[in-house]
């Protein structure tokens, strides 16, 4: 049984250790859904999330995993007839392309192995044929750390392809990594909360642009609880289109406040000093998984090179410090281990973990 009084401290790609101060929120009373007191609430964490993302168009709220912002990209922003390129570098990038064709879409697949990066050149070649609607891409693979150089593709694409869909899961990367939505051009930005805004999870965050909206209109059977029609029309009164979780955009409304407050390159930076003291520690003792100019400011996949039992190594730190940090994930599993420097994990944190293993691994 967990001793809820001493929860684990969560080093794991997501969920990440959540502070006091935003279980607190979670803890307050609730409002009613369709009251103004839940409007202001909910205009003023949309405000906030608009400065993060650098928008000025819809940010939507949804009471699910990102997983269902995967779906409602898919539904809402490619008809049944068209083609969308799916690119895929790691298991949620390739998970996205499943999700596609579960939703009778034509999809065609852009492939790197696990670790290398989807290029602009690369998505040029494909989208060169014109027979493309739309694509998506993933800014940070959370299953390899591997960092997409989404701006070299945004870039390529607003020139050359501006008429394309642009669907990003910025699952890892939201907060933790520079994210100018509109500078981007992107269509649909989606998001978890128990990644770097720290929030347990059950809460997902969208930036969607205004041609998704239009484009949404003319997709026919886009469902109902992800249909980006009712969150337009819900978000004009600052509400959401069914019940929302109100817990979780009390600790959002809490968390964007101190972001806003930092400002947004300082946060940046944070995760940047993170990320380069994990992967200084990561060269010394073991090796990157991927090359270093791709990797993750979010957090680290290291490759197993002295080939330690991983396994047992989790499982020591967290029965002696209480402490949790990730395995490789799925064929990675034991090949590697990751480590996330997201959210409110701070270097203090790192430095003991980092040595917790090196203890271990002694």
């Amino acid at each position: 049984m967990v001793d809820w009084k001493n929860p684990p401290r969560l080093f794991i790609p997501g969920p990440v250790k959540v502070d006091d101060g935003v279980l607190q929120q979670l803890a307050r009373p609730t409002l009613g859904h369709r009251g103004k007191e839940y409007a202001l609430l909910h205009g003023d964490t949309v405000d906030m999330l608009k400065k993060i993302l650098f928008t000025d168009q819809n940010v939507f709220l949804s009471t699910s995993s990102a997983s269902g912002i995967w779906e409602a990209a898919i539904r809402n922003c490619v008809d049944f007839d068209e083609t969308v390129l799916c690119t895929m570098c790691g298991a949620f990038s390739d998970k996205w392309a499943d999700v596609a064709r579960s939703c009778g879409r034509n999809v065609e697949e852009l492939k790197a192995e696990w670790g290398q990066p989807i290029t602009a050149e690369m998505i040029d070649k494909k989208l060169a044929s014109g027979k493309y609607a739309a694509i998506t891409i993933v800014y940070s693979e959370t299953s390899t750390g591997l960092m997409n150089p989404v701006y070299q593709i945004s870039e390529m694409m607003k020139e050359k392809y501006p008429d394309v869909l642009v669907l990003a899961d910025v699952v890892s990367a939201m907060v933790g990594l520079p994210l100018h939505f509109d500078q981007l051009g992107w269509d649909v930005a989606l998001a978890s909360v128990q990644k770097a805004f720290a929030i347990p999870p059950g809460l997902a965050v969208a930036a969607v642009s205004s041609r998704a909206i239009e484009k949404s209109k003319k997709v026919p059977y886009r469902g109902y609880y992800f249909d980006f029609q009712e969150f337009a029309k819900a978000a004009a009164k600052s509400q959401t289109p069914t019940t929302p979780s109100i817990p979780h955009i009390m600790a959002l409304n809490y968390q964007c406040a101190k972001l806003v407050t930092e400002g947004m390159e300082n946060v940046w930076n944070r995760h940047k000093q993170m990320g380069d003291f994990v992967r200084g520690w990561a060269k010394e003792k073991f090796g990157l998984f991927c090359e270093e100019q791709y990797a993750s400011n979010t957090l680290t996949t290291v490759k197993n090179t002295r080939e330690i039992n991983v396994g047992d190594v989790i499982k020591a730190i967290q029965t002696k410090h209480n402490t949790v940090f990730g395995n490789g994930y799925g064929k990675l599993k034991d090949k590697t281990f990751r480590i996330a420097h997201m959210g409110d994990i701070n270097m203090a944190d790192l430095k003991e973990l980092t040595g917790w293993i090196d203890e271990e691994v002694r």
